[in-house]
């Protein structure tokens, strides 16, 4: 159907790019709970090992991810914000976000981060990248190995000899 206006053009190639629509929920973000704190005026935060440097969409554009926790603990219901590390007031994944009361080293997952996920990633204050791994049924594959602080400085030069 799309060659059919170009039958008779000689050595055409067609590359598509299966885009948003295909990708997006092809993707699940997996971060661990660091720890959960509560200010002053009671407003409750889930500060996770992941935030803005690995999810940009949520600061920059609103973008929504429903976020669950993998494993189900309790039926308590608490209305938190789910943070990153960074300290910035942008490095959030979710804001008022009524999820189940999770605890320190809990797995939480952010849905739908197939597209424009680890794309838009950065190393932001030096964090390293994620691992990408593939699941197909009950298997499954590290397709991108978990970046360590030594990959991201062997790309940095030294300058203190100067």
């Amino acid at each position: 159907m799309i060659t059919e206006p170009f039958r008779d053009i000689k050595d055409i190639t067609f590359i598509l790019e299966p885009g948003r629509f295909v990708t997006t929920e092809a993707g699940i973000l997996v971060t661990k709970v660091q720890y959960v704190k509560e200010n002053p005026y009671g407003k409750k935060f889930i500060i996770t090992d992941t935030g803005m440097h690995h999810l940009i969409r949520p600061p920059l554009y609103g973008g929504y991810h429903s976020i669950i926790p993998v494993k189900k603990n309790t039926d308590d219901v608490i209305k938190a914000d789910i943070v990153g590390p960074i300290c910035e007031s942008a490095d959030f994944l979710g804001k008022d976000r009524f999820i189940v009361k999770v605890c320190q080293d809990d797995l939480l997952a952010v849905t739908d981060t197939g597209a424009y996920g680890i794309v838009l990633s950065s190393h932001y204050n030096s964090h390293p990248l994620p691992a990408e791994v593939l699941v197909d049924g009950s298997g499954y594959k590290i397709i991108r190995r978990r970046e360590t602080y030594e990959d991201i400085w062997n790309c940095e030069a030294e300058v203190i000899s100067m």
